[in-house]
């Protein structure tokens, strides 16, 4: 589908709007602060006003795009839509404080002490005055609402536009369309709406099995950390079991968690010179799955299944595929500058697809994290993820993070540390400190994910010399997750029983569409993932 929009369909409407009489002295370059009001004859009221903060916003028509009469993709369309949303709040409250204020000269004209100087006659006057003033303001109000809900209706079919644009199948040609630019009238609004039906992911009913190809990736299954040379760590993997150790040399192997004799589990043994032994009857294998160690019998040539593994920058990987393993394995280390400060791994009773969805979406972060590290933050008017056109990573806008989906489970993000609950306006590099997060979320079975979470600061390296701290993130990264699990859990419940948890996907969501339109191209079989560097 082709969609255009002009500028001049989505301007700004500042020239329909009439100059206010009331003149607010500005506090600072750029914005508005109510501290002092002049009169049409630039009296001063020397009022301050109590109301600074509600009107302390920035107006937008120095930023305003200049695209009139040019042809727009959907993209900038949406962007000169959200412009219009931004002015037209800044118009409503000026609107409004021109109401307040015109209330407070009302209240002086009835002051009793300024009735000592004036006339009954002088009085009405005034009153009649200003009642003419306060009908127009309100009036003002009125058309500005009328605007607000123009434009919302507006911006959502925009959203709609876009979100059509990225749903769309990559395997099918389109046909060029001729369209007319879109009006701003309401008839041809709704037209539009209707020629352009609404379109949703479909994430619903029971998990399905997972797909073989997309086990064809390097996955990481632990920290190196974890795994001794005398330890065995068993794990799930996309519905099979397999278990970790390290080999007589040190590194680290993954080898079925069934014993080939009488089907034991391996991990209930021991380690004995580099080989896991199976508690049962002492059968002995390495790391490549072959059995070097039968007693009291004849050595008979038997092995398990094995999987290729890796150790690189404290994590070990496995490739978990049929297909050949690629030879790089991504990187994972924090920026330069960060410390690694704590490192933890969960199970959790959700499908990993799911937990990915909540992880690369920020903006319920002010409705669901309100005790932890959301406490105190308020509510955006407008909650944007900023991206390039074909990748998987961008910026959150109010928010100071950056963040990146990085096939084929891990999530990282970096953020911008500032005051509590004051991270609007700004960007993670003008932050002085900064946090920085990797999730890996491993598929174990279609009702559980390993969680491996790696937590790194560039600043208070002493933080890491406190004895016992890793106790102490932990328990600060289960309360985030319990805070998110509770909802997930209502979620998967829900999916299961048919509810579709993409059903109408808004423009904050987009990175969360984009991993699911990846990996619904990678069960496929598409020659060309999208959002992929070389697309």
């Amino acid at each position: 589908m082709n969609a255009v929009a002009t500028a001049a369909a989505l301007s700004l409407p500042i020239s329909l709007c009439k100059p206010s009489k009331l003149n607010v002295r500005k506090g600072v370059r750029g914005r508005f602060r109510v501290v002092a009001v002049f009169g049409e004859e630039g009296e001063l009221v020397d009022k301050k006003s109590l109301w600074g903060p509600l009107f302390d916003v920035e107006d937008p028509r120095s930023r305003a795009p200049q695209l009139k009469g040019k042809f727009l993709d959907v993209n900038q369309a949406l962007e000169v839509a959200r412009y219009d949303i931004q002015y037209l709040d800044w118009r409503a409250r000026q609107d409004l404080l021109m109401i307040m204020l015109l209330h407070e000269k009302v209240v002086e004209v009835l002051n009793p002490l300024a009735r000592e100087y004036k006339s009954i006659g002088t009085l009405k006057k005034d009153l009649a005055g200003l009642q003419e003033e306060l009908e127009q303001a309100h009036r003002q109000v009125h058309i500005s609402e009328a605007r607000v809900a123009t434009a919302l209706d507006k911006l959502a079919y925009m959203e709609t536009l876009v979100n059509d644009r990225l749903l769309q199948d990559r395997n099918t040609t389109e046909t060029p369309e001729t369209a007319s630019p879109p009006s701003t009238s309401a008839q041809s609004l709704v037209a539009a709406k209707r020629k352009a039906p609404r379109k949703s992911l479909k994430v619903s009913g029971p998990v399905q099995p997972y797909h073989p190809r997309l086990k064809n990736f390097w996955y990481p299954v632990a920290f190196s950390a974890d795994l001794k040379d005398d330890t065995m760590m068993p794990i799930d993997c996309f519905e099979e079991l397999w278990v970790l150790f390290r080999g007589k040399d040190g590194k680290p192997g993954c080898v079925q968690n069934t014993c080939a004799h009488r089907a034991c589990p391996l991990h209930l043994g021991s380690i004995n010179e580099g080989r896991i032994q199976c508690p049962y009857h002492g059968w002995e294998y390495t790391t490549d799955g072959k059995c070097e160690k039968m007693p009291s019998t004849r050595l008979l040539d038997v092995r398990i299944r094995s999987l290729p593994c890796f150790e690189q920058e404290g994590m070990i990987w496995i490739w978990p595929g049929d297909d050949a393993p690629d030879t790089i394995l991504p990187s994972l280390l924090p920026p330069s500058g960060f410390v690694v400060h704590a490192e933890i791994v969960m199970e959790l009773p959700v499908e990993h697809g799911l937990l990915l969805d909540n992880l690369l979406d920020l903006a319920h972060a002010p409705f669901t994290h309100t005790s932890t590290f959301a406490k105190g933050w308020s509510v955006p008017s407008l909650v944007k993820f900023l991206t390039p056109a074909s990748g998987l990573q961008g910026y959150w806008d109010p928010y100071p993070i950056d963040m990146e989906f990085r096939p084929p489970c891990m999530v990282l993000s970096t953020i911008g540390i500032s005051k509590p609950g004051k991270l609007e306006g700004q960007s993670t590099q003008q932050c002085a400190t900064h946090l920085h997060q990797l999730h890996v979320c491993l598929p174990s079975t279609t009702n559980k994910t390993r969680l491996l979470y790696r937590m790194s600061l560039d600043f208070a390296p002493l933080l890491k010399q406190v004895p016992f701290m890793q106790y102490l993130w932990r328990h600060f990264a289960e309360q985030v997750l319990n805070e998110d699990l509770r909802l997930v859990l209502g979620q998967q419940e829900r999916m299961i029983n048919g509810a579709n948890v993409w059903n109408w996907p808004v423009s904050y969501d987009k990175l969360g569409v984009r991993y699911r339109l990846w990996r619904d191209a990678v069960e496929r079989g598409a020659k060309q993932l999208p959002f992929s560097k070389s697309g």
